[in-house]
């Protein structure tokens, strides 16, 4: 028996705006895995944040944490919107991050070494991010949308950890709640409000 063809007219009015359909689909599923892997590294990272200096660590890594999970689940719909899967193999899916940078640094505890591997993080993010918004820009409303929120929120974040780094100033207010998601939370629904 033969698959049907289907006509997906989402994918055909994309093609026709000029997207490489497979190319978008492809650094989406990139970025959803960087994005689920930051999130694992941030959790066990801010359970290394002790001391009294490290409470106030802990959250600003919280709330960076329990975003990177809405930017995960904000890719997973448009994904397969696009036609795609999630590699049904995780470890696949978290090697294919390239993160492992985001491992404890040596002694475990070392703040300062702890957001430096977070500023490191948000700082690729904000490349995936901004390289997406350019291939959709102006030819991929929806796929844009997405990339343009998380893109926003992973900006907020390097800021945060240059202050906390460097003192440079962020103009951060703490988020309502951890996980607030102020450009997110169209996008990643399955997430409920705290």
């Amino acid at each position: 028996m033969s698959e049907e063809k289907i006509n997906v007219v989402g994918i055909n009015v994309l093609r026709q705006n000029g997207v490489d359909v497979d190319e978008v689909l492809k650094l989406l599923i990139y970025n959803a895995s960087v994005e689920f892997a930051a999130y694992y590294y941030f959790t066990n990272l801010r359970a290394h944040c002790t001391g009294l200096e490290g409470e106030g660590i802990k959250g600003v890594i919280e709330d960076a944490r329990l975003e990177d999970l809405s930017h995960f689940e904000s890719c997973i719909q448009r994904i397969y919107e696009l036609g795609g899967i999630l590699p049904n193999d995780a470890m696949e899916f978290i090697r294919m991050s390239g993160c492992e940078f985001l491992q404890l640094p040596t002694p475990p505890t070392n703040l300062k070494e702890i957001l430096k591997k977070c500023l490191l993080a948000e700082q690729g993010a904000i490349v995936n991010w901004n390289k997406m918004c350019n291939l959709t820009l102006g030819k991929d409303p929806a796929t844009y949308d997405i990339a343009k929120d998380i893109l926003k929120e992973e900006i907020e974040h390097e800021s945060w950890f240059m202050e906390l780094l460097y003192s440079r100033p962020s103009g951060h207010m703490r988020r309502k709640y951890s996980g607030e998601r102020p450009h997110t939370h169209k996008h990643s629904r399955a997430i409920s409000q705290l």
